[in-house]
């Protein structure tokens, strides 16, 4: 089974060497913590903002939640896991160093010119950074001849063009596209997980879980991939201009939750309940359907979209995200993988804040604002804690002394 980023247990026989400075060393390092850090503050600025607690004019509006969340954390963890896992598929360096450091500055410029009054140069920033990545990602496949993952290359300067429409569109007069846009690169980040979830969630599985037997079936895992191309597809003709009806995508939404459905039950997440490393994982993939089914609700006409947006967000990306984040955290600075406390009580922070935005306002329409706020100081807390436990092993060197 092909693995997605190969992760080791600490070699207890490797010379330690004293913790020295290495943020820069590795993808993984600086991206996961600007990351966390950038989440536990912006979400309940914006909270604050949509309870009407701070004026528009401070944040920009819902776009630019919805702007920063994915083009700013979502694609930093991103570029922080691929840059790690490019380094292993194709044997070749993956930006380190002043590189890296320069990646990371255009990532942080993007998030500050957003609120500044330069449009262009924060546009430039935005779409700049996911095509830097897409070009140091793509030159290290083609490289080591890693001709199976050149796609991932592809995403990335995809989700720079779709940055460029998003800034673009108010200019253009064509202001539908930047919401466009929006779902489209949502639909991106969600193949990019049904992928990765497909390669390595049923591996971890049975390697952490005694007794486990998750089962990766190749006609499951090419239908759930194919069932989000398809509605990849209708929401970029949806954006081009082509009139599709509404029922076709609620047919769409339903079949690829059943897809998915089934794809997580073949890997047996029930066995998982002791291992949280695990059934973190498995509880992100279970957002999925749900998102699929409120997303079919909403194109139905029978259901609000916000919930069905943030099943995907906050509950599908959020726990995956995070659950990655420190598995590969621990995996790459020599630390045994196995959660800790901490770990456990920022799982269950965002999985409330998943619960809390997506349920209360399905359940209690009239507590959306209440339940936003709740939901972000819940979200904030879970990243926040994510930071401060992971952040010293971060920019320290790993305890096995080997490089990365």
């Amino acid at each position: 089974m092909a693995t997605f980023i190969p992760l080791e247990s600490p070699d207890q026989k490797s010379p330690a060497r004293p913790p020295g400075f290495a943020l820069w060393a590795l993808g993984f390092r600086p991206f996961y913590l600007l990351a966390a850090v950038f989440s536990a503050l912006s979400v309940p600025l914006w909270a604050l903002q949509f309870a009407g607690w701070l004026p528009h004019s401070v944040l920009r509006g819902s776009t630019w939640h919805a702007h920063e969340m994915l083009f700013g954390f979502t694609l930093a963890v991103i570029v922080g896991f691929l840059f790690t896992a490019g380094r292993n598929w194709s044997g070749q360096p993956t930006p380190s160093g002043r590189t890296l450091m320069a990646l990371a500055l255009l990532w942080l410029a993007g998030r500050v010119l957003v609120l500044s009054p330069w449009p262009l140069a924060a546009a430039l920033a935005n779409v700049a950074f996911p095509w830097a990545a897409a070009w140091f990602l793509g030159r290290a496949l083609v490289a080591g001849g890693n001709r199976r993952n050149y796609f991932f290359a592809g995403l990335l300067a995809l989700m720079g063009v779709l940055a460029a429409l998003v800034h673009g569109a108010p200019w253009l007069g064509l202001a539908g596209h930047g919401p466009a846009a929006l779902q489209i690169g949502l639909d991106v980040v969600l193949l990019i997980m049904t992928i990765m979830a497909g390669r390595v969630i049923p591996m971890f599985t049975n390697n952490g879980v005694p007794g486990a037997n998750a089962t990766r079936h190749p006609r499951v895992e090419q239908a759930a991939v194919g069932s989000v191309l398809a509605l990849l597809a209708f929401d970029a003709l949806q954006a081009a201009g082509v009139m599709l009806p509404s029922a076709l995508l609620a047919l769409l939404a339903t079949a690829a939750a059943v897809v998915h459905a089934a794809r997580l039950w073949l890997w047996q997440p029930w066995t998982t309940r002791h291992t949280p490393l695990v059934w973190v994982l498995h509880l992100a993939c279970a957002w999925i359907p749900l998102h699929l089914l409120l997303r079919a609700g909403a194109a139905a006409a029978l259901l609000p979209a916000g919930p069905a947006t943030h099943a995907l967000t906050a509950g599908a990306i959020g726990l995956l995200t995070l659950g990655m984040m420190t598995r590969t955290a621990r995996g790459h600075t020599g630390r045994p993988l196995l959660a800790d406390r901490f770990d456990v009580a920022s799982y269950a922070l965002v999985a409330l804040a998943a619960l809390l935005r997506v349920v209360v306002p399905l359940l209690w329409p009239a507590a959306l604002v209440e339940a936003a706020l709740w939901s972000a100081l819940a979200w904030s807390a879970g990243w926040a804690l994510y930071a401060l436990h992971y952040g010293p092993w971060l920019w320290r060197a790993r305890l096995d002394g080997r490089p990365g």
